[in-house]
């Protein structure tokens, strides 16, 4: 499918055990250094879920598209935890990973999976939203501004990435209606 597949229903769910390959494949196809600071997979791939990337911690974007609107597959994903186990940090989740798939850019499903994130932090009880992001990943961030999410710190040049050093920009807001 083309970057113009036109999207006829997106819905969010929450992660299925079953949905390990199709997760995986996903973020394989969408690692970019644009956000990744970590290697390019390769194969032997390890585990997409495992004891630390639970599938209750993802939500799922599926998608409905013009070739296929009686079917849906999945379109993106993002990862919504606990910052810390600490007792005094449990208001606050953080979004810790979002994808979407190449032929779903730019029809709203990570507009639609940031907005699901913060609706089941609010459903779990917290009152604030953070994230990371990298300084120069102007996309994400413009996407989190119009979001409500504010620059909150910069750890300037946090990493060494491709023969540069890059920062690692703090977001976050409020989750108060």
């Amino acid at each position: 499918m083309s970057a113009t597949t036109t999207l006829h229903s997106v819905s969010v769910r929450p992660a299925l055990p079953a949905d390990e390959e199709a997760l995986g494949e996903l973020d394989r196809s969408t690692w970019s250094t644009l956000h990744a600071v970590v290697p390019r997979p390769r194969p032997p791939y390890d585990p997409f879920l495992d004891e630390r990337h639970r599938p209750e911690d993802f939500l799922v974007a599926e998608a409905a598209t013009e070739t296929d609107p009686g079917g849906t597959r999945i379109a993106g994903y993002i990862r919504l935890v606990p910052p810390t186990p600490l007792a005094c940090n449990a208001h606050v989740r953080q979004i810790q990973g979002l994808a979407v798939a190449a032929w779903a850019r730019g029809a709203g499903v990570g507009r639609t999976l940031l907005r699901a994130a913060c609706a089941e932090a609010r459903r779990q009880g917290a009152n604030r939203i953070t994230l990371r992001v990298l300084g120069h990943n102007t996309p994400a961030r413009a996407l989190y501004v119009s979001e409500g999410f504010a620059v909150e710190g910069v750890l300037s040049g946090e990493f060494f990435l491709h023969g540069s050093y890059v920062d690692d920009v703090l977001m976050g807001r409020s989750l108060a209606p």
